[in-house]
């Protein structure tokens, strides 16, 4: 039997769940369309005791440009995505505190140690998810990106963003 919980992220945060879920030697993998060294930071102490991170862009990131100009009718500019890595524009805050340049040392020391960045070439959709595996493991779903925003510690320009978390008991 699954556990379901519903985290609204003004009451009830994703960053404090996943502080808590986030035990040492835990598997982390995400798929999002962005990510932040500003979530990074939010989460450092338990991303710092974690085994490993697998992260896959869920739409073509950081690769070179294959798709022809004529089918760009719906093109949405990867930049943005790609920006994002160092504050999104709801992370100005963080920005303005003049910390960037110690954060992205830290982020860049902990990424090369701990994890793997693939990126969505298909033309598929992948929805984002977190899943933490451990034992019980947990999984987080549907996730935007991994942002302040998304870890519910910073406003963002959505109304409400729900999130399920599903459980496994222990067997």
């Amino acid at each position: 039997m699954f556990i379901v919980e519903i985290i609204d992220n003004v009451r009830h945060l994703l960053k404090d769940d996943l502080t808590e879920e986030l035990h040492p030697h835990a598997k982390l993998s995400i798929a999002a369309a962005s990510f932040s060294m500003y979530a990074f930071y939010e989460l450092k102490e338990q991303l710092e005791g974690i085994d490993s991170l697998r992260f896959i862009f869920t739409s073509p990131t950081f690769t070179t440009e294959k798709t022809p100009k004529e089918k760009r009718e719906f093109y949405i500019p990867r930049f943005d995505c790609e920006r994002a890595v160092c504050g999104s524009e709801f992370e100005i805050k963080l920005r303005n505190e003049m910390t960037q340049q110690a954060v992205s040392h830290e982020c860049t020391d902990w990424i090369r140690q701990k994890a793997s960045f693939k990126s969505n070439r298909t033309q598929s959709a992948i929805q984002g998810f977190i899943h933490v595996q451990k034992e019980p493991p947990a999984a987080y779903t549907p996730l935007n990106g991994f942002t302040t925003v998304d870890l519910g510690c910073s406003r963002g320009n959505t109304l409400s963003s729900f999130i399920t978390k599903t459980d496994y008991p222990r067997r």
